[in-house]
């Protein structure tokens, strides 16, 4: 396969790790998420990906490894806009989004503030807060975002 330069012995621990057999299209999937830039991949992004740099890896397994990873806590996966579905590694550090309304584009984001209130809003009303997802949807109001079609707001 290409990329062969690719140190894959991070991967393999980490699948390991995971309690998931190592093969060639779970590190690919691993290291194509690991240099994602936006972080957030649809099942189709990843495939076309794979397709650009020549790989063979079937649609179908491409879903069916995301799903052992969202199982197996390798990655998280995210509804951002109405059941499209995307994946980013799962990560040690918690953060949440930001979403276009006009271009779909994602804005990770962390606040300090925003974590203790909603800890707060969980000891208020009995609970102990064990995890949470935080995505807001918001309309760009740069002049000139890159992201958004040639609109005023």
């Amino acid at each position: 396969m290409k990329n062969s330069q690719d140190n894959t012995g991070n991967e393999n621990e980490e699948l390991r790790n995971a309690g998931l057999k190592v093969t060639t299209p779970r590190i690919k999937m691993l290291q194509t998420l690991r240099r994602a830039d936006p972080h957030h991949m649809s099942a189709e992004d990843l495939y076309r990906q794979f397709l650009e740099e020549g790989e063979e890896i079937p649609l179908a397994t491409v879903y069916r490894v995301l799903a052992q990873f969202e199982t197996s806590g390798l990655v998280e996966k995210h509804n951002f806009d109405g059941g499209h579905s995307v994946f980013e590694l799962a990560g040690k550090d918690h953060h949440d989004h930001i979403v276009c309304i006009d271009c779909g584009k994602v804005t990770e984001f962390r606040n300090a503030i925003i974590e203790r209130e909603q800890e707060k809003v969980a000891e208020m009303l009995g609970f102990q807060l064990e995890h949470h997802s935080l995505c807001l949807y918001a309309a760009c109001t740069k002049p000139r975002c890159e992201s958004r079609p040639n609109k005023s707001r």
